[in-house]
């Protein structure tokens, strides 16, 4: 049996190795706290249409109810920070704004990867240990237990803040029956800073610490079905995947350092021409997006967010684009049209 202390070092080095930015270990216990943020957001509605986070709430909650064996988790960070102003893009309305984390190859393929050779590697190293790999499709708290590991602390905006690597941080959790000495939490450096709160375009943070996901763009343009409220179209201006405004804006990232990893690199164009984007076809979508998390909302929502940024362009030479969605086979899409064109012939 190899020492807690010993293990977690021999695992530590081995992800580096494999291309981790970061790896940190904790129990496999959630405080009381935890369960009652979890609860609150999810009794106030605020996760919308996301029936997914409730339908295994008491998973989520704790990770042994997830898989009664696991000791302890490692928590690893992959560093995704752009080599350039993810809200430069912003002032170029003819453009659209995508988030940087969906630039380049979907994370969750690469990450993945990754937590698969670790886990390989620990299967042979330590004899007869047990363990499972997570990367945000299954009910694990991400945020908070890699908080409690020390990578980070969640930030008022609820996201993961490093003072290492500031908000660009891809997160995957490896669930192990081995138990592993564990790292010292991280302290809140927030402070009196509320830059991240008095970014929001559409007001998404109801207080410091809270989302209201319903209000976020980035629930908005990709997990959101049907039409875009109205309340919420204009603030959006050319974000037509995510939105990077809280992130971006915190001071913390004086300290991060671009990404090195080659896929998560942006393609030819960080802000492609929305007169582009909006001529794609099922098939061309497919095609473009192959690879990408963008993929994964299909033809008609992306279309549909386009559309939204057409209408926000005030560009006249946009207005033909509008037209020819206007009778679309998908009645979202057709609906965005028409508010587009109308936006634009006033």
């Amino acid at each position: 049996m190899t020492p807690p202390t010993e293990a977690a070092e021999a695992i530590r080095a081995e992800a580096i190795a494999l291309g981790f930015d970061v790896a940190r270990f904790t129990e496999a216990v959630l405080p009381d706290a935890a369960r009652a943020r979890l609860d609150a957001f999810l009794e106030s509605g605020a996760h919308g249409s996301m029936g997914w986070l409730e339908g295994r709430r008491e998973q989520r909650a704790q990770p042994r109810q997830l898989w009664p064996e696991v000791v302890s988790v490692i928590a690893l960070g992959l560093n995704y920070g752009p080599d350039y102003d993810p809200l430069a893009s912003l002032e170029e309305r003819d453009r659209a704004t995508i988030s940087a984390y969906a630039q380049g190859r979907d994370y969750h393929d690469v990450v993945k990867k990754r937590l698969k050779a670790l886990g390989q590697w620990m299967v042979r190293r330590f004899k007869g240990s047990e363990l499972k790999v997570f990367v945000d499709t299954a009910p694990v708290m991400e945020k908070p237990l890699a908080a409690q590991a020390g990578l980070g602390w969640q930030g008022k905006h609820t996201n993961l803040v490093s003072r290492t690597h500031g908000s660009w941080l891809f997160l995957g959790e490896i669930y192990t029956t081995l138990e592993l000495t564990p790292d010292p939490p991280e302290t809140d450096h927030c402070g009196r800073c509320r830059a991240c709160l008095d970014a929001c375009p559409t007001g998404a943070f109801p207080q410091p610490y809270r989302l209201d996901a319903r209000r976020c763009i980035s629930y908005l343009t990709i997990e959101h079905h049907g039409p875009i409220p109205h309340e919420f179209r204009v603030a959006m201006g050319n974000r037509i995947y995510g939105c990077d405004d809280c992130l971006a804006v915190c001071p913390w990232n004086k300290f991060a350092r671009a990404s090195a990893e080659i896929q998560f690199a942006p393609g030819a164009e960080v802000a492609p021409p929305l007169a582009e984007l909006a001529m794609l076809d099922d098939a061309a979508f497919r095609t473009r997006y192959s690879g990408s998390p963008i993929k994964r909302i299909g033809r008609n929502r992306f279309t549909r967010n386009v559309l939204n940024a057409i209408a926000n362009s005030a560009d006249p030479a946009l207005l033909p684009t509008a037209r020819s969605l206007c009778e679309d086979e998908d009645p979202v899409v057709a609906e965005a049209a028409r508010w587009a064109v109308e936006r634009l012939q006033a």
